[in-house]
């Protein structure tokens, strides 16, 4: 045990009763849910190949085809031979493949892991062993994950199980994308750009997290499904054969080959929604039972009437959401692609159906709890890295509540405060709620949320909602970007602001403007900067000292003042900066010519007015590229030791410093004690030697403690970088702006750092979030940490983060509750973008460490998503613990 902390878990308060505390007690999820969850509950990540074969088929039987009509060809082939599986029970049906959690890869993104991995996996395959995983990335080791190749399955990933029968089909399928797949194309290109070797060195060390050309190329985004429920498919087929009528053998040809190939894809989704209706009659001619008989009946006729019509009802309307989310998600690798602001969305059709008698509030319940259990279904197939070092197993689809109609009232209802009493009754991580928080929200609306946070989901996140706006206005007015469409906008994956617009659903004769999104990814570009990895890079003259090798020219500074530290620092990071965005606008150039948006562009305006894709900036707002960081706390936290210790009262010189960080303040490394946070570290036989430096660096001022020493580095910080983030051009020839969300990139980004001069020790896991406190240096209270968090102007950047932990006895009962809102009120009203809350007994969580068979369904939150606590790799697991647990308020 080492003298870093008195205790194991790091409280702000009263110490707790002895007693583990509870959660309060949710309400029961209705029978029709449970089922569907507990059979979630108990499947495992799984693997088809039929869409990447089919579509791969017919791929190569089109070769010389114009590339889109390509494609669309592809697609088609994939939905029409996607066997459809309905599973007992099911109000709403259809998935992304014929498993429960069922997901594939997509080679013609990347075929790379798979060729490089080809010996080890037919090794697996004949003889069951464990695949070599990142050794930077720990995964959840319970739930549905399959971490290891056993009997006839074969781990991939450390998460995705495939049969040993079809191994030799996936390989096959891999081969015959080598040198055309968009990784292979982009890579060729990219190493063009002067400097490539840079990027390489970046990648290696683990100071950029990944790319994003090929890896997660949609999603973090809002979808739009105003044109399927106003007009149906059939009359959005008829469209684009009118304006093929129109546009073709004029110039522009492009958007014939547009329309040609958004009908192509229109009549696969077509048929893949008529196989499900013939197996729903199916289904139901060998049922006995007349109850679930009737559903599949009633099911058949649903689906066969969407595959053409505009839906009747709010069902029909949710089985159509539904279905264009999945098709959109089968169309790329997809993280993030959020439902948006459903619940003003849908709420015109179940608003006719309450009128009429067509459905009650209990129904509503029940089909919102089974919306719930199929968006946690989602799984996205990509690399170990990606899976486990960013998503940590989840897809980010984010259920947006509140914000502000298009006149500018509020827009909460009826609708919305069922979809959160589904998310108190039906506890799945899946979608995650956000609420949209503003000052004309109604007081019982808000308490709602506030009780749903209570109960430990960690949602609803509460946002910002004039920030947001304030956001897009600034960074999307000279795209036409108005007061009244930013009050349009929702949250994209976890906490990316993204613009959206107001569409004119027409129902019985009555226009309801209704919200959705209208802008492609809203976080591609440069993915994730490790800030304290270059600020270790800064301190050793560009040389990463883990590895041995040197990532940039050496910055020429002496280092003898603080300046000189901050402008090495800063031209470090622009390089970084600058070598990335390059890369990466080739890579997503390759991305639109090989692998065209094509259904998620027909949703998105102003694709079909333009005749024009995505990627051919055929959306209404084309401003989505950013810079993405992590780490801001540490940063702050060691700028602030540094310029202490060395710079101003010169307690040590700056090689003391570096031989301090390269002996690990006299430590074992997080990789030798398996233990990734602060706490629970062992030190080493010098560790005396190390041990005065180490004190006064964990005893230097620390940021979220509305200290004004480490404020004014964090508020220096956020005005250079939300500033200079605009210095760079997206593919579209866009300013590029700051996203500052760790997702669970602080866990290997720390895991592959050196001790860093905030005290942190080498491998230990980063600050979550970013304007988050280092685990236990926040020692003054909330508001201390809120006046710390709002020393910048969050409306600069796409967003910020903020994490808490709250002890669940401190909310507790209707008190609680209006106290817990007070808190939250307090941090937006001063200009806060985000918060969200842990409410929970840290104990707890060890406990659950010890024995996670015991807590299969216990919910956390991460940085922007709630997940099952077992599918957390230890890294997060260990940050989540860490977190200062507040007793007080």
């Amino acid at each position: 045990m080492s003298d870093i902390t008195e205790t194991h878990i790091n409280y702000y308060g009263k110490q707790p009763a002895d007693l583990i505390e509870e959660r309060e007690t949710k309400r029961p999820l209705t029978p029709r849910a449970k089922v569907a969850r507990d059979l979630y509950l108990e499947a495992k990540s799984s693997v088809s190949l039929e869409f990447p074969y089919w579509y791969t088929r017919r791929w190569e039987e089109l070769d010389g085809e114009i590339p889109i009509t390509r494609r669309a060809e592809a697609m088609k082939a994939g939905f029409m031979h996607l066997t459809p599986a309905i599973f007992p029970g099911e109000l709403l049906s259809m998935g992304k493949a014929a498993f429960l959690r069922g997901s594939f890869p997509m080679p013609w993104l990347s075929e790379a892991f798979f060729m490089a991995a080809e010996d080890k996996l037919y090794k697996e395959a004949q003889e069951s062993g464990k695949l070599t995983a990142d050794s930077f990335t720990t995964m959840g080791k319970g739930g549905g994950n399959v971490t290891k190749s056993i009997g006839k399955v074969i781990s991939i990933a450390g998460k995705f199980g495939v049969r040993v029968e079809e191994m030799p089909i996936m390989i096959e399928v891999a081969k015959k994308w080598k040198d055309k797949s968009v990784d292979d194309v982009g890579h060729k290109y990219e190493q063009l750009v002067p400097g490539y070797s840079e990027k390489e060195a970046l990648m290696r060390s683990v100071i950029c997290m990944f790319d994003s050309g090929y890896t997660l190329p949609q999603g973090r985004e809002v979808m739009n499904y105003y044109y399927p429920l106003q007009f149906g498919i059939d009359d959005l087929i008829n469209q684009c054969r009118e304006s093929i009528a129109e546009v073709a053998g004029y110039p522009d040809m492009d958007r014939l080959y547009f329309f040609r190939a958004t009908i192509i894809m229109l009549e696969g989704l077509q048929h893949w929604i008529r196989n499900y209706s013939e197996e729903a009659l199916f289904l139901a001619s060998i049922e006995t039972e007349e109850k679930q008989k009737s559903e599949y009946l009633e099911m058949a006729d649903r689906l066969d009437w969407i595959s053409s019509k505009p839906p009747r009802s709010f069902h029909d309307a949710l089985q159509m959401i539904w279905t264009f989310h999945v098709a959109v998600l089968n169309e790329d690798a997809i993280s993030g692609l959020s439902p948006g602001r459903v619940g003003q969305v849908l709420y015109p059709f179940w608003k006719r159906d309450i009128k009429n008698g067509v459905i009650n509030q209990e129904k509503t319940i029940e089909l919102l709890e089974c919306m719930r259990v199929k968006f946690t279904e989602i799984d996205c197939f990509a690399s170990m890295g990606v899976v486990g070092g960013v998503l940590s197993g989840n897809t980010f689809n984010n259920l947006c509540i509140g914000g502000l109609l298009k006149d500018g009232t509020s827009a909460a209802n009826e609708l919305e405060m069922l979809i959160i009493e589904a998310g108190i009754s039906c506890d799945t991580p899946q979608p995650t709620l956000s609420m949209l928080y503003d000052e004309k929200l109604p007081e019982e609306f808000l308490l709602k949320g506030v009780e749903c946070t209570k109960i430990g989901t960690g949602y609803p996140a509460w946002v910002n909602n004039q920030g947001a706006m304030e956001f897009l206005v600034n960074n999307y007015g000279h795209e036409g970007m108005s007061i009244e469409e930013a009050r349009a906008w929702a949250i994209g994956g976890c906490l990316e602001t993204s613009p959206g617009s107001w569409a004119p659903l027409e129902l019985d004769g009555e226009i309801h403007w209704i919200p959705g999104g209208s802008a492609p990814a809203t976080s591609v570009g440069v993915h994730f900067l490790s800030l304290p990895k270059i600020l270790e890079v800064t301190l050793f003259d560009g040389m990463d000292m883990r590895s041995g090798q040197r990532i940039f020219p050496s910055h020429g500074y002496k280092l003898n003042t603080y300046i000189e530290l901050w402008q090495a620092f800063r031209d470090y990071f622009s390089r970084a900066c600058h070598v990335l965005t390059l890369t990466n606008n080739i890579q997503h150039d390759a991305w639109r010519k090989i692998s065209p948006s094509l259904i998620n562009s027909m949703l998105k305006p102003d694709c079909l007015a333009k005749g024009k894709d995505i990627g051919q900036m055929g959306s209404r707002y084309n401003t989505t590229f950013n810079i993405e960081s992590c780490g801001t706390a540490n940063l702050v936290n060691s700028l602030a030791a540094l310029k202490q210790n060395v710079y101003t009262e010169k307690y040590y010189s700056l090689d003391e410093y570096r031989s301090a960080l390269l002996a690990n303040f006299g430590y074992c490394t997080a990789q030798e004690t398996g233990s990734y946070s602060l706490v629970d570290q062992v030190p080493t036989d010098n560790y005396h030697q190390w041990k005065k430096i180490h004190k006064q660096s964990l005893d230097a001022p620390k940021f979220g403690n509305d200290n004004p020493f480490a404020d004014a580095i964090m508020k220096e910080w956020e005005d250079w970088f939300c500033e200079m983030a605009h210095d760079y051009r997206s593919l579209y020839d866009q300013p590029m702006y700051a996203c500052q969300i760790s997702v669970s990139t602080h866990g290997p980004m720390g895991a592959v750092t050196l001790a860093g001069p905030d005290g942190r020790l080498c491998g230990t896991t980063f600050s979550d979030g970013s304007v988050s406190a280092y685990p236990g240096t926040d020692k003054n209270g909330p508001y201390a940490l809120f006046n710390s968090a709002t020393c910048w102007n969050h409306s600069l950047s796409q967003n910020s983060q903020l994490n808490m932990k709250i002890h669940p006895s401190v909310v507790k009962g209707r008190q609680g509750s209006r106290k817990f809102l007070e808190l939250i009120r307090a941090y937006l009203r001063k200009g806060g973008f985000h918060v969200q809350f842990n409410i929970v007994d840290s104990r707890m969580l060890k406990q659950a460490q010890a024995e996670p068979e015991k807590y299969r369904s216990l919910l956390v939150r991460v940085a922007g998503f709630t997940q099952y606590w077992v599918e957390l790799g230890k890294q997060i697991q260990d940050e989540v613990i860490a977190r200062t647990e507040y007793e007080e308020l």
